[in-house]
């Protein structure tokens, strides 16, 4: 008979799901996450209360502790109403689909009302286009193109990017996040 012990868990392999003050992930894609050093140093600050913990314990001479699975904050933080602009979030609230195909494949943004024609770098002339699409429209004009976005470009809230961030878990999901965390598993993204 043999017996398979199973290997210790690195404390890398242990990260901390992070909640607002409210039991809310402080963002859900990317979903708030702290590295197990990160929530340790919080714990001892006094900064957050320890809401799970993982088997695994890291020990120093003097001192064992479990590892957090689940911290939330002890003040509330506000979430801001408007994201950032960047590529990543034009994607997100376009749910990282092409504007004029619907393709998932190759995606670049595209300007609806080009640069070189006075259009600018914002939320509301700014979609997720994949590259042939991109090179298909050029520097054309929606109505000189034909190309026209399935959605009309818009500056999301927070709120609306966490909703979309909903459609794509990420690839690891601990159990004892499961109860602070909602995605639409029966919605395509």
């Amino acid at each position: 008979m043999t017996i398979h012990v199973a290997p210790p868990v690195s404390p890398e392999a242990c990260p901390a799901l992070v909640l607002n003050a409210d039991y809310r992930p402080l963002s859900y894609y990317p979903l708030s996450l702290w590295c197990w050093q990160d929530a340790i140093k919080a714990v001892f600050m006094e900064r957050v209360n320890i809401v799970s913990e993982y088997e695994r314990c890291v020990r120093s001479p003097s001192f064992e502790m479990r590892l957090p699975s689940v911290v939330s904050l002890k003040t509330y933080v506000k979430p801001p109403r408007h994201p950032a602009f960047t590529r990543f979030n034009v994607f997100l609230r376009d749910r990282f689909t092409c504007q004029y195909c619907g393709g998932r494949e190759d995606l670049t943004f595209d300007h609806v009302v080009p640069r070189s024609k006075g259009g600018q770098t914002v939320w509301a002339n700014v979609v997720a286009a994949c590259a042939p699409c991109n090179l298909l429209k050029g520097d054309w004009l929606p109505a000189e193109s034909g190309m026209w976005p399935r959605q009309k470009p818009y500056q999301p809230t927070v709120h609306d990017l966490h909703q979309n961030g909903r459609h794509f878990p990420p690839n690891y999901l601990h159990e004892s996040w499961m109860d602070y965390l909602y995605w639409d598993a029966e919605l395509e993204p």
